[in-house]
């Protein structure tokens, strides 16, 4: 007897709550098995599946119950409307993210004079998110991206090519491949989740992300030194640096920039869950 789709997600519903599983994964994964957005599936819930397309849906269910996260297993991830390739080589981006492009779009524009001809990096670029999301939504600025790890380097060239973002991409350590140049925008989401958290962290992450991309040190801010040492020598005086952080961190990071630029404004800014996400730091005065 084939089985209709609301009746697939609700079984996938308690299955995955059963297995301390987000309920919406059946949703996601159903999504991706039929090819469809989820407003056709809404649209479809009295449809019947063929015994493929059922058989599948339970095979991928099992696989995420598992320990598999549901990006890795249909091999993308949705970042600011677009779809990024993502495997283990790469974080898979979060929402969060998002609130980073956001504050920095919000202000760019008020900051600098002229937002064209801006040079834009993006330090330990991972899948490209930032890079690419940045050059897209202001196509005037140059943009280059860089990452310690090759295979996530390969994963972020197929997210540019794909969504038509020309990145200028570079291997190696944090800052290293740029110490002879001068960048007016400087982003970066670097690894900042203290050492000592990894057991606390969902198998799903633990086993399945890149742990050089989760993990900042013993509290946490080792990345957030090293930028804070180096940026002042590879920025022009008027420059934007913008990191995500971890909750509770907002204070020891906007402190460690306030020291490095301690003539411009550095702010911490909270995210839609209130915790403190992004600390934003312009280097120079200005009157807006």
């Amino acid at each position: 007897m084939h089985k209709k789709v609301y009746e697939a997600l609700n079984w996938a519903s308690s299955f995955l709550k059963e297995h301390g599983r987000d309920e919406n994964a059946g949703e996601l994964l159903l999504m991706w098995i039929l090819g469809i957005s989820r407003a056709q599936l809404l649209a479809e819930l009295r449809m019947e599946l063929l015994d493929d397309e059922y058989n599948r849906f339970l095979e991928a269910l099992k696989e995420h119950v598992s320990g598999r996260p549901i990006q890795h297993i249909i091999g993308y991830e949705e970042f600011y409307g677009r779809k990024f390739i993502v495997n283990e080589h790469v974080l898979i981006p979060r929402p969060e993210t998002e609130e980073l492009i956001v504050a920095v779009l919000e202000r760019l524009d008020s900051y600098f004079e002229l937002s064209s001809g801006l040079k834009c990096v993006d330090i330990g670029t991972g899948s490209g998110a930032i890079a690419i999301t940045m050059k897209l939504e202001r196509p005037s600025l140059e943009v280059s991206a860089s990452d310690i790890s090759e295979e996530a380097l390969k994963i972020a060239q197929k997210n540019a090519d794909g969504l038509g973002a020309e990145i200028d991409y570079r291997y190696g350590n944090l800052l290293e491949p740029y110490l002879n140049e001068k960048w007016d925008i400087v982003l970066s989401n670097p690894p900042y989740i203290p050492n000592e958290e990894k057991h606390i962290l969902s198998e799903v992450v633990r086993e399945h992300e890149p742990h050089h991309a989760l993990f900042g040190g013993i509290d946490g801010l080792d990345f957030y030194r090293r930028f804070a040492s180096d940026l002042p020598k590879l920025i022009n005086k008027k420059a934007l640096i913008a990191f995500e952080i971890g909750a509770g961190q907002g204070e020891a990071v906007a402190a460690l920039m306030k020291k490095a630029f301690p003539q411009g404004k550095t702010e911490i800014i909270h995210d839609i869950n209130r915790k403190d996400r992004i600390v934003l730091t312009r280097t120079s005065p200005f009157k807006k």
